[in-house]
């Protein structure tokens, strides 16, 4: 029998598929998802002289700068919580946002012989790199357990509500990941842009300082920036109530932020049929 007698199964990818069928595919493919978790986790630190202590050395680092600037410095009011611990309650949230979303858009550049090769659900990609990012949080919320073990300073029940703000934080962390990974792929000028939107949002978010400090008036409109109001929940859980919960400003960030994640998903289903051709 000649080779050309051989009937040959034919394979059919279709990277438009029916939405049911696609998340099918990506519950599937979880054991790649680990895999590239592990591999990222991996690759952050290797041929680092001080390994994962780069996650205990940033935040303190960025906790003592900000401390000194506004605390000092310009003696911002902190309703008496040790300044330090108002800064660090408000960059667990902060960093895990800025950090996620820096990895997530750059993640498909980053695989793009892998794309090119093989079939799998993209959305894949992006979701590991982010999810990567956890593990930074996680080490910053025991740096900050210690921090208030150290200073005498304990939370009450309101701790109960942290999950809850951490939850509304990866909403527009995941649904800004997703656009710009796609954006990305076709227009390479985001690289540059992610770095410097983070860096100009870092100031423009109460990292630094109370959200109570932007006037009545501007509240609402100061809300539109969703980490805003996390920042705020995540100081009002760990801090006994420190921050002012602002909840027309919570409502409406969450609102957006959802808007932003479902509109991210939309557009990276939409984008991921040209990924291949385009990377």
């Amino acid at each position: 029998m000649t080779t050309e007698e051989i009937a040959l199964p034919e394979l059919l990818i279709e990277p438009d598929r029916p939405v049911l069928h696609y998340w099918r595919d990506v519950w599937r493919y979880r054991e790649l998802f680990w895999f590239f978790v592990w591999r990222d986790l991996l690759v952050r630190y290797k041929q680092t002289v001080i390994g994962v202590s780069w996650s205990v050395l940033r935040p303190l680092a960025t906790m003592a700068a900000f401390s000194a600037v506004f605390g000092i410095l310009a003696k911002l009011p902190s309703h008496g919580v040790p300044y330090p611990l108002l800064v660090f309650a408000a960059m667990l949230p902060w960093n895990f946002f800025a950090n996620a979303l820096s990895e997530g858009a750059a993640s498909l550049i980053g695989n793009a012989n892998l794309m090119t090769k093989i079939y799998f659900p993209r959305i894949i990609v992006p979701a590991a790199a982010m999810a990567v990012s956890l593990i930074d949080f996680v080490i910053s919320l025991a740096i900050m357990a210690v921090l208030m073990l150290c200073s005498g300073y304990f939370p009450d029940w309101r701790v109960a509500f942290l999950p809850l703000f951490l939850l509304l934080g990866a909403l527009p962390m995941v649904g800004g990941g997703l656009w710009f990974a796609a954006l990305n792929v076709k227009y390479r000028d985001f690289k540059h842009l992610v770095p410097f939107l983070l860096q100009f949002g870092l100031y423009l978010s109460p990292v630094g300082f109370t959200s109570e400090l932007v006037p009545q008036r501007w509240r609402l409109l100061y809300s539109l920036n969703p980490m805003a109001g996390v920042i705020d929940g995540f100081r009002w859980s760990l801090l006994r109530g420190a921050a002012e919960l602002y909840w027309p400003g919570i409502i409406l960030s969450s609102s957006l932020s959802l808007c932003l994640l479902l509109s991210g998903i939309w557009y990276f289903r939409k984008a991921e049929r040209v990924i291949a051709d385009v990377i």
